[in-house]
């Protein structure tokens, strides 16, 4: 027995060790450095931002989306890790006529005030309680349960002011590069996706749109208008 005590002393304290290893493994992998072309994208041209001198973190994304939807908790996430002089912006995206009454009544919910309320309850509606919700008369009695008037809503979705947004943001869309959703914009220069050939799932995408938008408010933010 007593001969036997080295040899599992040195076997248990190999297994302690290559425990700790691994441990040091994955401090590494969560600190890796980041590089432009390999983990996230640079946008040629910079994009104009919306923010003033605060550097902008843009979501594209859409309530049609399933994807943006588990998202949404690491976006709530990335809000509240934000640098000070940071500032979260959602766009939507129109990818199928399918999604165009959802940026639709994002944009009049936007311009009435009630997105914050609205949100995360649109996407639980849709891919939660699979609520038939597919066009602009139904979002709009959706943003009727949240105090919005539905028949000014419906108004306000078709006036030539939420057209102009909508045309606004098909067009940034374009410019950032962005085919799939959900996809992040630091200050209208990088952007960031989802690619699992590189290891880069939404918690990845988080660490990143904070290294970068950390490395644009270090700068002072170069947000164009």
């Amino acid at each position: 027995m007593s001969k036997r005590l080295p040899i599992l002393l040195t076997v248990l304290l190999g297994l302690l060790g290559a425990g700790a290893c691994s441990a040091d493994n994955s401090t590494a992998a969560a600190a890796r450095q980041w590089s432009a072309g390999a983990d996230y994208t640079v946008i040629d041209p910079a994009q104009p931002t919306s923010t003033g001198d605060k550097v902008e973190v843009v979501e594209v994304f859409s309530y049609a989306c399933p994807h943006c939807a588990h998202f949404q908790p690491y976006a709530d996430e990335l809000k509240g890790k934000l640098p000070a002089n940071a500032q979260f912006v959602l766009v939507p995206a129109v990818f199928n006529q399918s999604w165009e009454p959802f940026a639709r009544g994002f944009y009049t919910a936007q311009s009435l005030g009630v997105v914050d309320k609205t949100h995360q309850a649109l996407f639980d509606a849709i891919h939660r309680d699979h609520l038939p919700l597919r066009d602009i008369d139904s979002i709009a009695n959706f943003y009727a349960g949240y105090g919005a008037n539905a028949g000014n809503f419906l108004s306000t979705a078709n006036s030539f002011v939420i057209d102009a947004k909508m045309s606004r943001g098909a067009d940034l869309v374009k410019a950032y590069g962005v085919d799939a959703t959900p996809t992040l914009v630091v200050n209208g220069k990088y952007r960031i996706g989802a690619n699992s050939q590189r290891g880069i799932g939404f918690a990845e995408m988080v660490q990143i749109a904070l290294y970068l938008a950390d490395q644009e408010a270090k700068a002072g933010g170069t947000a164009k208008h």
